[in-house]
């Protein structure tokens, strides 16, 4: 077919700008949004609302997994390009705003280019097909279990699995759909939407779960395989759902019973409980630690059916993942430098169930790690300062002085300022930040203003000291000289 020359101009004129629009964009790069320990994580230019997810699951768990990622997000610049943190898996096609769209990897982003340009303030509807890897090995994303799939995406994993903005200062809602040979049970956060689709001659079924509450990409938790799930009532009514295998559950009751119980204590502590459901997911696999994945933590089997294991350390083990529900994903960290609010909350909450069910004084534990707490500072930097990465190698965020070294500020405070005005302290801080993100700078200026007192030295030291200050109230404790002290990390607890 021949244009006509007004035709033919307006087609030339396209063409040009199309040239000149690709001529003027940089080369394709990982971007971040500026966290000084994970530099390349999260990406400017927008803010994820949903992401909705569907896997399907060929019945092996060594095998790729089709996948359709879906993002609902609103653009907070002007974007010619969009950038999502995504690696491992193979991309087949990308939409943006319902038109395909060229893209390209950079490091460990997945860079898109749309046919248009998009403004700030407009709707950012993107899909992008691929495929995900369950990867055996300590990188993070899936697990693989004796009978499936389970998900460990902290801190910085998520997009081993599935493209997004792997950041927990971009928190979001999320949708999972599941297809799943028929015989297995997938299961994943938040309540599920519909029941499971297929007669009694398919092959497969679909599950579909949806969060009601935001949350971080590294919380995210899908789970297949051969399970029972456990339901009985929590407080308020509150629905809880135990994922355990099927062939162990009578074996595993005693241990599921005692959640509802678990819930009520740290309700008295701190509130309301903040989601819509939880339960244990108690996976088949040696993952090395326990995992808050929202509203569904992440265990390993062994830990209920090892009598190594005495059964207080574990119900600490059981009260320090449920106290996450409230630090670190209702609350969630601004930047991975704020953690220690997470896991040293935690780490106070499981120590404190300890003192209070168990006769594990809480003072002598807050001995035993202030006495080791300087070289925990020597090793991982202050709690609210980690040292960073060396250059060429992965940082291991979870180190001691996060734990312990931080359930030991929060003690440390709590002899500073008194008891009753900490517990106020505690309460409002997740009432005023739930669904949230926040900050070291966020949590000190609540301290200071619930107390009524200027604790600017006081934090200053015990949050970024490379020694550990004089514990009010007990003089007499001593730190070690790093030199001689070891570093083990604490038992497994995220």
């Amino acid at each position: 077919m021949l244009l006509t020359s007004r035709r033919l101009r307006a087609a030339l004129l396209v063409a040009a700008s199309a040239t000149l629009v690709a001529a003027v964009l940089p080369r394709p790069e990982p971007l971040g949004i500026g966290d000084p320990l994970f530099p390349h994580l999260g990406n400017p230019g927008y803010d994820v609302l949903t992401y909705d997810i569907a896997f399907t699951y060929r019945g092996t768990n060594g095998k790729l997994l089709d996948a359709v990622t879906k993002i609902d997000a609103r653009a907070t610049a002007h974007l010619e390009r969009i950038n999502l943190d995504f690696t491992s898996g193979t991309v087949r096609a990308v939409e943006v705003n319902g038109s395909s769209a060229e893209f390209t990897t950079a490091g460990e982003d997945l860079v898109i280019t749309p046919r248009q340009s998009v403004d700030a303030g407009t709707p950012l509807a993107i899909t992008v097909t691929h495929t995900s890897v369950p990867k055996s090995g300590g990188a993070g994303g899936w697990v693989r279990t004796t009978d499936g799939l389970a998900m460990a995406n902290q801190a910085d994993a998520a997009h081993r699995v599935f493209p997004c903005n792997d950041h927990p200062a971009d928190k979001a809602h999320f949708i999972f759909r599941i297809t799943a040979p028929t015989g297995l049970t997938a299961v994943a956060n938040g309540l599920p939407v519909t029941a499971a689709r297929g007669g009694a001659k398919s092959a497969t079924r679909t599950w579909v779960y949806r969060t009601r509450h935001p949350m971080a990409t590294e919380l995210a938790q899908v789970s297949i395989g051969k399970s029972a799930v456990v339901r009985r009532e929590g407080p308020h009514g509150l629905p809880l759902r135990d994922v355990v295998p099927a062939a162990q559950r009578a074996r595993l009751e005693p241990w599921l019973k005692k959640t509802p119980a678990h819930i009520t204590w740290m309700e008295n502590k701190v509130g309301r409980y903040p989601f819509e459901t939880y339960g244990l997911l108690l996976a088949q696999a040696e993952t090395g630690f326990a995992l808050e994945t929202q509203t569904l933590s992440l265990f390993e089997t062994s830990m209920f059916t090892d009598d190594r294991y005495p059964k207080w350390y574990v119900e600490s083990v059981m009260v320090h993942e449920l106290a996450h529900q409230w630090f670190g994903n209702s609350v969630s960290p601004r930047t991975w430098s704020d953690l220690w609010l997470n896991e040293g909350h935690a780490t106070w909450y499981g120590s404190l169930y300890a003192e209070e069910h168990a006769k594990q004084p809480l003072e002598q534990q807050m001995r035993e790690a202030y006495a080791q707490s300087d070289g925990w500072r020597a090793a991982g930097g202050p709690p609210a300062a980690p040292k960073p990465a060396e250059p060429g190698r992965q940082l291991g965020l979870f180190r001691p002085i996060m734990y312990d070294g931080s359930a030991l500020v929060l003690y440390a405070l709590r002899q500073e300022i008194g008891k009753d005005a900490f517990e106020t302290l505690e309460r409002a801080w997740v009432a005023e930040h739930r669904d949230g993100t926040a900050t070291t700078a966020d949590f000190t200026a609540l301290a200071e203003r619930v107390s009524g007192r200027d604790l600017t030295g006081f934090f200053q030291g015990w949050l970024h000291g490379a020694r550990t200050p004089r514990m009010p109230g007990h003089p007499d404790w001593r730190s070690e000289a790093p030199s001689a002290q070891r570093h083990a990390a604490p038992a497994a607890k995220h």
